[in-house]
């Protein structure tokens, strides 16, 4: 028997001394603020409790380690603590999905007990085993630095109150409740008579499956296991095109290391796991397609039978003569770039909950797009759209990663055919084997300039592995090539890209979306242009900058909201400064445009006079869509925002595509303008107890961008584009001492949002350029363990500055474009050009593999 205390009261254990704490805390106690991020890899720190007054990783701590001891987590922290800690993240911004808070708070609160009055290097060398890929740490620092000293002085912290007009910093919307692990993820939702499902995935990147044998699995009490003859349904989907099976069936290949073979419920996740242990594949195991210039060419294998060949899409722009622009430039620049594949890192592993109604079935879903689960789930098991309901339950990030259909579809075809409650939900390690990366971008780039600095030409081949599937890699490949000559004004391009098949991890969005990739390429060459010609650098890029009349790579001409310049000027006297700097300018779509709808209707409805519901279909991924949403409405209508209730429900039938392309901020804040308008004049007359029951509905649509190649008159890529600067400053030592951002968002919503966003951006970005890479082997990835995957810590992260400024566009609400992607376009790029300017080497590969000098976070 097992004796201690947990939260202060006593308990008693005589189960397994190996089971680990975190699952004991979640399972056996129901306590859902220790989260289950990596379990058991020890890598992310979102499970850390205390224990005997020492942060603690749950997951790898068995129970026999509390036995006579005292385990802590946030539920017993008492009242006084959880208030400052609570009211310190939410002031300080230091909380956005909110999935790793719980394990840091716990963490800082340890400190704190050891060193009440901490400096910024005790917080982030206190943080190592804590993972966060939405903040970029420094709000999680400044929110920690802020409680410990409150609690120093044992004074209390007021969370800021606004009236939530559009400047605001109004406090992110239920945030508390995330930072002490009170808002239950799907992962934490528990139901009544709820069944478990795991999946047996593929041993082979390539194969013929001959035979499933599940009879071993079968026999187990309690078990079923469901195979791809299973689906009442069409079993294919896919966000463009519908290549991507839910189950492989016996007689068909495997396409990638991810492929689904079977599901197995069961009445506990561990018991449907050693079931998924017991079945054995038959398989003839084929040759992987994994090298994309390979399989670019005709004699390749081919990835998809049904095929002709591995090319998923060629997208080509050209405009002037490329031959006489590069005759008559007094210099040329050229190279080859590549870069890597990544994984999203999103700290909440994939998780869906499925249950029957009496009028059909419902989905809590962590995805990006609820209306495209809807769509598909009703595809799978050939049921009408109005017999499937899915709500968003906000999630622990996504980046991206979350835009594919997952677990959610598995789920619902067990809880469809067993008709009782079905969770399913991945590991870490199954996480990163299974969902769609960033694509690795092969890059050959040739730029031009007359001897007076003036741009010429840009030619540029795109190469890009989109995996085993087409998710939505074809899209991406476009806007390398929509964004291949960055943030500037070229008169002459030239450009092809291509995304290919492969039997690889599938590739599809990520933050960034093949922009990041293009800039990288684009911007070492701009600063080799200037040493080739002795131009200044900052100077080059202002001379060159797309200003409003100036024309994209697409062919569209930028009509108003050309916010480069500004950017420029805004780290000018910065760079000037810096001995060892680096420069790099990007440009990012708002909108997926190219000839596809970006669309939103959203609805207000008067329920109580006291409570004020906004339905929308945009996913809360941490990046403060529903705060938006909230401050839009009271800013139009002056209502409370304590009243104001956002919900993302299919049921309301407030219609949203994938919640991608930075563009929730405008196509939400739009339909609600739209909304507010017959609200505002009701509310003249009338008090909110007067409209009780009535509905309000808006909507915005962008019908009218260009598909490419498309023969028109006028050219509209997308509706809107947000710019950036980025400067990275290096010291003496060619240490990393800072990087100042000067970001053009149109109109600032909310300057904590907005800052927090970009920090991430940063982050991400500065692992993108030094550290992560996903590397592949064969067709197999070479880890599935988070710690492999080069994600930064916090006494990694340089200091940041992030400069907001704001040149209005003309179809943003407000004036405002989109931010949650371009932080991190310009950053590889200022990264490659200030190493450069330190040691005179170029570089043409990513990651850049900087020996770091013992653990100092700004040692390069």
């Amino acid at each position: 028997m097992i004796r201690f205390t947990l939260n202060q009261q006593p308990k008693e254990f005589d189960g397994n001394p190996d089971l680990p704490l975190l699952t004991y805390l979640r399972e056996h106690e129901n306590i859902i603020s220790p989260k289950d991020g990596c379990a058991p890899q020890a890598a992310c720190g979102c499970c850390v409790v205390d224990v005997n007054n020492k942060a603690v990783l749950a997951c790898v701590t068995p129970m026999s380690k509390v036995a006579d001891g005292n385990v802590l987590t946030t539920e017993g922290l008492g009242e006084y603590r959880q208030s400052v800690f609570s009211n310190a993240f939410v002031s300080k911004g230091g909380v956005q999905c909110g999935f790793c808070i719980p394990g840091i708070v716990m963490q800082s609160n340890a400190l704190i007990n050891k060193n009440p009055q901490p400096t910024r290097d005790d917080v982030e060398k206190a943080l190592t085993p804590n993972l966060c890929r939405c903040t970029g740490y420094k709000k999680i620092v400044d929110a920690v630095m802020y409680a410990a000293e409150v609690i120093h002085k044992e004074e209390e912290i007021e969370v800021p109150q606004t009236e939530a007009r559009i400047g605001d910093r109004h406090p992110k919307y239920k945030s508390q409740a995330l930072v002490l692990g009170q808002h239950a993820y799907v992962d934490d939702i528990r139901m009544e008579g709820m069944a478990y499902g795991a999946l047996k995935f593929s041993d082979h990147p390539r194969a013929k499956v001959l035979k499933i044998d599940t009879s071993k699995a079968e026999v187990m009490e309690g078990i079923h296991v469901f195979t791809a003859s299973d689906f009442p349904g069409d079993r294919y989907v896919g966000l463009i095109k519908q290549d991507w099976p839910q189950m492989i069936a016996e007689g068909e290949t495997t396409n990638y290391v991810g492929d689904v073979l079977a599901l197995v419920v069961a009445e506990s996740d561990s018991v449907a796991r050693e079931a998924v242990g017991l079945i054995r594949v038959e398989y003839e195991v084929l040759e992987p397609i994994i090298d994309m210039h390979t399989a670019s060419q005709p004699s390749s294998p081919k990835v998809h039978a049904n095929l002709d060949d591995n090319i998923l899409s060629t997208t080509t722009t050209s405009r002037g003569d490329l031959n006489e622009a590069t005759e008559q430039s007094a210099f040329v620049a050229e190279g080859v770039f590549e870069t890597q594949m990544i994984e999203h890192g999103f700290m909440e592993p994939e998780s869906a909950v499925a249950y029957p109604t009496d009028d059909g079935l419902e989905v809590l879903s962590q995805s990006q797009g609820i209306f495209d689960d809807r769509n598909q789930i009703a595809k799978l098991l050939d049921l009408p759209i109005e017999k499937i309901r899915i709500k968003m339950v906000p999630n622990g990030g996504g980046f991206g990663g979350k835009e594919d259909l997952s677990v959610q579809g598995h789920a619902a075809l067990a809880a469809h055919l067993l008709q009782r409650p079905v969770k399913v939900r991945m590991t870490r390690d199954e996480s990163i084997a299974f969902h769609p990366k960033r694509h690795p971008i092969w890059m050959e780039y040739k730029i031009g300039s007359d001897g007076e600095g003036k741009l010429t030409f840009c030619k540029v081949k795109f190469l890009g592995d989109t995996g085993a599937y087409a998710s939505v890699g074809m899209k991406v490949l476009e806007r390398s090539a929509g964004h291949a000559t960055g943030a500037y004004n070229f008169p002459v391009t030239n450009v092809e890209s291509t995304a290919v098949y492969t039997n690889n991890l599938p590739c599809g969005a990520m933050r960034g979306f093949g922009v990041n990739q293009a800039a990288f390429g684009l911007e070492s060459l701009i600063d080799e242009l200037c040493e080739k010609g002795g131009f200044d650098r900052w100077q080059f890029r202002y001379d060159n900058a797309l200003q409003d009349g100036d024309m994209t790579a697409t062919g569209q001409i930028i009509e108003s909201g050309a916010g480069v310049r500004e950017t420029l000027l805004a780290v000018k006297d910065e760079y000037q400064a810096a001995k060892y700097a680096g420069i790099a300018c990007g440009i990012k779509n708002t909108g997926i445009g190219n000839g596809m709808p970006d669309a939103s209707s959203a609805r207000i409805t008067i329920e109580a006079a006291d409570k004020v519901l906004i339905d929308h279909g945009w996913t809360e991924m941490g990046q403060g869509v529903n705060t938006i949403a909230l401050q839009v409405v009271c800013n139009e209508t002056s209502i409370d925002p304590a009243l104001v209730e956002v919900r993302i429900d299919t049921v309301a039938e407030q219609e949203a595509g994938m919640t991608t392309a930075s563009r929730a901020t405008s196509l939400v804040g739009n339909a609600l303008i739209d909304a507010c308008k017959e609200l505002k004049k009701d509310l003249e007359s009338n008090s909110l107890a007067d409209l009780v029951g009535k509905q309000y509905d808006g909507e915005w649509v962008v019908d009218w961008t260009t598909k490419p190649g498309a023969m028109v008159e006028k050219v509209y890529t997308h509706y809107s584009y947000s710019y950036a600067t980025q400067l990275v400053t290096l010291d003496e030592d060619g240490n990393f001492e800072k990087i100042t951002a000067a970001h053009d968002a149109g109109k600032i919503f909310n300057p904590t949002l907005f800052e927090g966003q970009l920090e991430g951006s940063i982050h991400m970005g500065l692992g993108y350029a030094i550290s992560e890479e996903l590397e592949m082997e064969n067709g197999r990835p070479k880890s599935t363990r988070l710690r492999k995957m080069g994600i930064l810590r916090a006494k990694e992260m340089p200091e940041m500055e992030v400069i907001g400024v704001e040149v209005p566009d003309p179809h943003g609400p407000y004036g405002a474009k989109g931010v949650g992607e371009i932080g991190l376009v310009p950053t590889a790029g200022a990264v490659a050009n200030a190493l450069y300017q330190y040691d005179g080497v170029r570089r043409y590969k990513l990651p850049m593999r900087i020996p770091k000098r013992g653990l100092d976070k700004r040692k390069a």
